[in-house]
């Protein structure tokens, strides 16, 4: 209530807490599948069969259902969320999957203002997709979507996109789950990056972790199990980490901190826009909120040898998709240090040029 509620995203007025953020999304699907089910059954009481069958992982105590998610999104390393991550073969090889659905995530072009045309078709083709594979799979009970793919390589859609997706989530009577372990904690210049869409009905989970020292979802009361201890485990209520938590949403809220991500994100975008005129081998496709940023080489070679370079030069510097290189500073991340940044990487990149 003093900490984690303080910053709940608008609509959503229960919060979940788990150990990490595949917890996260574990605890949030499975609270998706229970809502469901209890729907189904309009609220009555598990029936024997139920319980016997699910003992042995047959229907219909362990039903047949599914979760959509898209190309290029990952939300962690455990098998139920794994089934849902697309970013890198590494991550799944080797492990049985669920077999769920996928669907196109859109390949936006930069500069945004040169791209708007293909980027609203290819945006309404992806909707399109999203649509289709929902009706054709009526077990398919949820999709699950970051609002910026980080490991996947930064890629983001235009707040219309995700406004499109709420729309045909409620309109086919799916659950929408955004995960938010990445793109949430106040990088973005909100504490969540889906405050910024627009929405008109929120989502029904949202998943955090990483920058808040806690993780969790936030839901309303509809993904609340009836029954205790269903959805459970070992860091439920932990305190420490909420006063971990509460004392750093009073940091950033005292220190203004968001609207610094603004400020500082604004310089840094500006300034590497300036770059990638003078490197388009090394630095375009500028894109991000706040200071999560991101920009692309060339080719993985390329950045791959950026990302080693800069490394020498005494930057902690991480790559991300096929090409991308991505930034993840601190909240207290200034104007001043993003300059300090911006020296290092020019002089890196001259060098290579």
């Amino acid at each position: 209530e003093n900490s984690l509620m303080t910053i709940a995203p608008k609509g959503l007025d229960q919060v979940f807490t788990a150990m990490c953020g595949t917890c996260a999304v574990e605890c949030a699907l499975k609270a998706a599948f229970m809502a469901h089910q209890h729907k189904m059954r309009g609220g009555a009481p598990f029936t024997e069969e139920e319980l016997t069958s699910c003992m042995k992982n047959l229907p219909p105590g362990s039903p047949n259902l599914s979760i959509m998610s898209f190309q290029g999104g990952f939300h962690g390393r455990l098998l139920g969320a794994l089934s849902t991550t697309r970013s890198k073969a590494i991550h799944k090889v080797d492990l049985p999957a669920f077999d769920w659905p996928v669907a196109p995530f859109p390949q936006i072009k930069y500069p945004l203002e040169q791209h708007a045309a293909h980027n609203a078709a290819e945006e309404e083709r992806c909707i399109q997709a999203v649509r289709d594979t929902l009706i054709a799979n009526p077990n398919c009970i949820a999709i699950v979507v970051e609002p910026i793919q980080g490991e996947g390589g930064d890629n983001e859609a235009s707040p219309s996109f995700y406004r499109a997706l709420r729309e045909v989530t409620l309109e086919l009577d799916r659950f929408m789950v955004v995960d938010e372990v990445q793109t949430g904690g106040g990088n973005s210049g909100t504490w969540w990056v889906h405050e910024q869409w627009g929405l008109e009905t929120p989502p029904d989970a949202v998943t955090f972790a990483k920058k808040l020292q806690t993780a969790g979802f936030y839901h309303n009361i509809n993904l609340r199990p009836s029954e205790a201890y269903r959805n459970f485990n070992t860091w439920l209520g932990d305190p420490v980490r909420a006063m971990m938590a509460g004392k750093i949403i009073e940091i950033a809220k005292r220190d203004n901190l968001l609207e610094n991500s603004t400020i500082t994100g604004k310089f840094l975008k500006d300034e590497l826009l300036k770059l990638s005129e003078q490197f388009p081998g090394l630095i375009s496709n500028v894109r991000g909120r706040g200071t999560f940023m991101a920009f692309d080489a060339e080719t993985p070679e390329k950045r791959d040898a950026l990302v080693y370079n800069m490394r020498q030069a005494g930057v902690q510097t991480g790559g991300c998709g096929v090409r991308s290189i991505r930034l993840r500073p601190q909240l207290v991340f200034t104007p001043t240090h993003a300059g300090v940044y911006l020296d290092t990487l020019e002089k890196v990149v001259k060098q290579m040029s």
